[in-house]
C-alpha cells in the first residue's frame, strides 16, 4: 500500500466536486462498438458491448451502482483502452443496459456468478480468457470478491479496482451522513424506479412499497436480499464485502482509492496485513469516488485513474 501522487485540479479540491464534475463535464469519446445480448441459462440476459479492435488483448470493464455504457468512467476508459492497444468488453449488469431483465432477481455487489459467465463467454468467442477486468465501484467489489474465491484458478493476468466499497455496511452508514446523502437519494430513486417499471411487467415475489425505503440498509434488506438468497441485508454484507476476499487474490491487481471517498469513511480502507502480496494498492488523499481529474487549467484536464490503469496493464508484469 503506497500512499500516492495524485493531485487533484486546484478547482476541483473537494471531494464532492470530484465525485460529480466527471458525471456532468467530462468529455464523452464517440466509441464504435458492436453490442451482443448473451441468453443465460436461467433464461436471462446479459447485454455486452464489444471493441471492434483487432488486439488479443481483451480487458473486461464492470461499471458500478446502476451505471451502464453511459457512465462517464465506463466511456473514458472504452476509449483509453482501445487508444492503448487493447480489446475493451463491457458487461452490462442485469437490467443496467437500458432494459428491462426478465428476472425478478436483478445484480448486486456480490454476485461473481455472471462475472464468471461472461469470462467463459469470451474465451469461448475468441479463443483467449481477458487478459484483464477493471471494475468500478460495485463493480469493483464485484471483481475482487471473485479474485479472492478464485485465488490461484483464477485465467486473468491482471486486475483493476477504482473507489472501492470494500465494507458495504459502511458504505450503507456512510451514505446516510452529511452531502453524501445527495448519492443515497439519486442511487435509491433510480433503484426505485427500476423495481417499480420491472414489476409492472412481471409479478414480484414480495410484498414491499417500494417507495417507502428511504436508506440503502431498507432497501437492501427488503429488496436486495430476498430477491437474491440473503437472510437480510446484514447477511448480504457480510457475504459478499470484498475486504475480506483481499488476501486470497493471486492476481497481480492495482487498487485506486481515495481516503476522501464520500462513500466511505476512512476506516473502510484495508490495512496492509489485509492485503495479499499480489495487490498494488494506490490510496490518494484527495480523489472523491471515481473522481481523480487532474490538470493546471481547464483546457489541460485529464483522468488520474485512466492514466494509472493503463500504465498497469502495459507493465510487463510476469504473473508467478
Amino acid at each position: 500500500m503506497a500512499s500516492s501522487n495524485f493531485k487533484p485540479a486546484w478547482w476541483l479540491c473537494s471531494p464532492h466536486l470530484q465525485t460529480l464534475w466527471p458525471v456532468f463535464f467530462k468529455k464523452r469519446h464517440k466509441l464504435d462498438l458492436e453490442n451482443e445480448q448473451l441468453e443465460l441459462d436461467d433464461g436471462d440476459f446479459i447485454d455486452l458491448c464489444w471493441s471492434k479492435s483487432h488486439s488479443l488483448k481483451i480487458v473486461l470493464v464492470l461499471h458500478g451502482l446502476e451505471g451502464s455504457i453511459n457512465s462517464h468512467y465506463a466511456n473514458g476508459i472504452m476509449y483509453q483502452l482501445e487508444q492503448a492497444g487493447f480489446k475493451p468488453v463491457f458487461m452490462h449488469f442485469r437490467g443496467c443496459s437500458g432494459r428491462m431483465n426478465r428476472l425478478a432477481r436483478a445484480y448486486h455487489s456480490g454476485e461473481t456468478g455472471d462475472l464468471a459467465i461472461i469470462v467463459e463467454h469470451i474465451r469461448g468467442t475468441t479463443g483467449n480468457y481477458p487478459y484483464a477486468a477493471i471494475g468500478y465501484s460495485l463493480g469493483g467489489n464485484v471483481l475482487l470478491k471473485w479474485l479472492g474465491e478464485t485465488g490461484d484458478n483464477n485465467p486473468l493476468q491482471k486486475a483493476v479496482a477504482v473507489s472501492v466499497p470494500f465494507s458495504l455496511h459502511d458504505a450503507a452508514k456512510r451514505l446516510e451522513t452529511g452531502l453524501s446523502k445527495i448519492y443515497r437519494e439519486y442511487l435509491l430513486a433510480s433503484l426505485r424506479k427500476t423495481y417499480t417499471q420491472k414489476f409492472k411487467i412481471i409479478t414480484s415475489p414480495l410484498n414491499v412499497d417500494v417507495n417507502q425505503l428511504k436508506s440503502f440498509w431498507d432497501y437492501d434488506d427488503k429488496i436486495t436480499a430476498p430477491l437474491h438468497g440473503f437472510d437480510g441485508a446484514q447477511d448480504y454484507y457480510d457475504r459478499c464485502s470484498s475486504r475480506q476476499f483481499l488476501k486470497n487474490i493471486k492476481v497481480p491487481t492495482r487498487i485506486i482509492h481515495s481516503a476522501d471517498d464520500p462513500f466511505m469513511f476512512n476506516e473502510t480502507v484495508p490495512d496492509r496485513e489485509e492485503l495479499s502480496r499480489h495487490i498494488d494498492f494506490l490510496l490518494t488523499t484527495r480523489g472523491g469516488h471515481a473522481g481523480f481529474i487532474s490538470g493546471a487549467t481547464p483546457a489541460s484536464l485529464y483522468s488520474w485513474s485512466e492514466k494509472k490503469i493503463i500504465e498497469f496493464l502495459k507493465e510487463k508484469t510476469v504473473r508467478e
